[in-house]
């Protein structure tokens, strides 16, 4: 059975809303006991949670970064500079990219506000005045004195830091050109826009806290010749074609309603929500996104590193390829599937890597799975409800078979690599902590 799934839509108009989430068992997170620390205000979000929605808006707009630089390195950066700044000051716990030690009289808030805007205005120069414009409204909240500008102070210093830890990753190198093999089961640039390969670079930038891009690498996805191919192969040509008659209504909306949002941001999105819901403070927070999204950006490392080493062709070329390379499997050359296909190979897949590292992250965080909440994708006018983080990985997955994106082996593997990079993210990131299992 597939483990986990993802939603996607657009990061401007993808609501969120939630319910007081249960508390399933006792289990004792690695990560979120042991911080202190009040919010801004008890009706107000503090600063980690307001930069992390602006965050989420500027990421998306048209031209904001280069095509070829994978958004999870913008989001990771950002949130291990809040993360860091605010640290440095409330000495919660260990640093994760850069050990500074601010003044303790400084503002945290101001700290994470200072920290998040740096970081941004570096990563997006496009995106500056709307950036700055943001922090001129943060320190409307935080107000003025000398905690606060000692705060602002440490924040851009702990930023700069960091930006300069991962200025020379790899990530802006000139992307390489990939060009498909010929043959069944190779990967093909994939119809309606036949566009080149995406993120051919990304397996090529340093990991956050991998120790390798191929560290947790896949096994070979199945033979055309295997009966498990064969099994996968027609369930997503059932399923998966623009007009099945076997997909049901709610398959279908589920199949729409995962792809139409970039899944990183649908699970901050999910993130920030499980955040208020479980009342965590503005120490918890930092913690929280770094972990998330150091987690997001290293699974997309790892995923596009399996994806290139094994560039295994997409649905839409298997199904209407007239040379299958095995008997097991027939060609429909008329076959469509329910959303366009990503331009990028199919195995592992990446809904399914990132949900599972996402919904990791945060049953780990939380000490629970059981989170009661909806997410609504304006943009094809459905809103699904789940009452666990694994719930909605799970769909998310799922999705993508019933798009007619992935064969259900892309999922899977995508599943257990992001379980396993999470995991390592989980036990290495923050050394100086308590990291043992509980």
């Amino acid at each position: 059975m597939i483990k986990r799934l993802v939603l996607a839509a657009t990061a401007a108009t993808l609501l969120a809303s939630f319910a007081t989430p249960a508390i399933a068992n006792g289990r004792t997170s690695r990560h979120r006991h042991a911080l202190g620390g009040a919010r801004l205000a008890a009706d107000t979000p503090d600063q980690v949670l307001q930069w992390n929605e602006e965050l989420q808006k500027v990421l998306v707009a048209p031209g904001a970064q280069p095509a070829s630089v994978h958004p999870t390195r913008a989001m990771a950066i950002t949130q291990i500079a809040v993360y860091d700044a605010v640290n440095g000051i409330t000495g919660g716990g260990g640093p994760l990219l850069v050990e500074l030690h601010g003044p303790r009289s400084a503002s945290a808030e101001a700290a994470a506000a200072s920290a998040a805007r740096t970081a941004l205005d570096a990563l997006l120069p496009s995106q500056q005045s709307t950036i700055d414009a943001f922090f001129q409204a943060s320190l409307a909240q935080l107000g003025s004195g000398e905690r606060v500008e000692r705060g602002v102070r440490f924040g851009e210093r702990v930023a700069t830091e960091v930006l300069a830890a991962r200025a020379n990753d790899g990530a802006t190198a000139t992307a390489p050109v990939f060009t498909p093999l010929t043959g069944p089961g190779e990967y093909q640039l994939t119809p309606p826009a036949f566009a080149p390969a995406g993120f051919t670079q990304t397996s090529h930038v340093t990991p956050f806290v991998l120790e390798r891009a191929s560290q947790f690498r896949p096994a070979s996805p199945p033979a055309l010749t295997s009966l498990r191919y064969a099994s996968d192969f027609n369930e997503v040509k059932s399923l998966g074609e623009l007009n099945s008659a076997t997909r049901s209504a709610d398959q279908t909306a589920i199949g729409k309603f995962w792809g139409a949002a970039p899944i990183w941001i649908v699970w901050n999105q999910i993130a920030d929500q499980a955040a208020l819901g479980f009342s965590n403070n503005l120490e918890q927070n930092a913690r929280l996104f770094a972990l998330l999204n150091a987690s997001l950006a290293d699974g997309a490392i790892a995923l596009y590193d399996a994806k290139y080493a094994f560039h295994r062709w997409r649905p839409i070329t298997a199904i209407t390829a007239p040379n299958q390379g095995t008997s097991n499997t027939a060609a429909d050359p008329n076959w469509v599937p329910l959303t366009n296909t990503a331009n990028d190979p199919s195995y592992p897949g990446a809904h399914a890597t990132f949900s599972q590292a996402a919904a990791t992250v945060l049953e780990d965080f939380f000490g629970t799975d059981v989170f009661s909440f909806s997410l609504t994708n304006p943009s094809v006018g459905l809103t699904r409800t789940f009452t666990s983080f694994s719930q909605a990985s799970d769909e998310a997955s799922a999705s993508r078979i019933f798009a007619g994106q992935h064969f259900r082996y892309d999922e899977e593997a995508g599943q257990a690599l992001g379980n396993q990079v999470s995991d390592f993210v989980l036990d290495h990131a923050l050394l100086h902590i308590d990291n043992h299992r509980g």
